[in-house]
């Protein structure tokens, strides 16, 4: 019986690691799509492939996911980015940003977590008004006494210390490319930079209302075809 947990214990985790791989290896076919297959002049296909790298995606799928995005493997699926937006138990505002090849499939799925979690899907527009489209330049460097005059001389709106010395950068939409490049100026490691949502203000909700909520979110971000959640909690 103990041999028979590990095994499956073993196979649970080997196939979690197949499905992070195909999150990886679909941001990078995407980012190619878009900005070309030259990490050296696309920075969200290079970051892509840094991501994947660190988490030991295998060179050939790396490969095989910028060849499908400029078009040099066609295998009949095609990867689209899509939005969906509802609401989660308790009023709770939920973005996912989703990248699939079968958006009915998507949509099916979604509509489900939301629905067994006592929330509901809604229409393009449903929840977006709670969250403000901003860039995220997400960065490490070490030593650093002053995070806001950091935010201010690379023109950031706002800082927020995460784990380490890692540091999250927000600011307008636009001015992506100015803060991330001045921010390299200053040292820092850049780790993400890209377009996000960033909740207004917060659900009130009790410990107990968060727990449910965040049930919601770890498997809506689960879901094979989920890219990232947002969540006004």
């Amino acid at each position: 019986m103990g041999k028979g947990w590990k095994a499956a214990g073993k196979l649970e985790a080997a196939q979690k690691k197949g499905a992070q791989f195909t999150k990886f290896a679909r941001e990078i076919a995407v980012a190619a799509k878009l900005g070309g297959g030259d990490p050296a002049s696309n920075s969200r296909l290079n970051l892509a492939i840094l991501a994947a790298k660190a988490q030991s995606v295998p060179k050939d799928t790396i490969e095989r996911a910028i060849k499908k995005g400029t078009g040099q493997l066609e295998d009949g699926a095609q990867i689209e980015e899509i939005v969906y937006e509802g609401y989660g138990p308790h009023g709770v505002g939920i973005i996912v940003e989703t990248q699939t090849d079968n958006r009915t499939r998507t949509v099916s799925e979604m509509r489900n977590l939301f629905k067994a979690h006592g929330g509901n899907l809604g229409e393009s527009g449903a929840v977006a008004w709670m969250f403000e489209r901003v860039c995220l330049i997400q960065g490490v460097k070490a030593g650093i006494n002053d995070a806001d005059e950091e935010a201010i001389e690379v023109g950031a709106n706002e800082v927020e210390k995460e784990e380490g010395d890692l540091y999250s950068f927000y600011g307008a939409v636009e001015d992506l490319g100015s803060i991330r490049t001045a921010l390299q100026g200053r040292g820092w490691e850049i780790k993400v930079a890209e377009l996000s949502f960033k909740a207004k203000e917060h659900a009130t909700v009790t410990e107990e209302q968060k727990k449910e909520v965040y049930e919601l979110l770890g498997e809506l971000d689960d879901n094979d075809d989920s890219h990232r959640v947002y969540a006004t909690v």
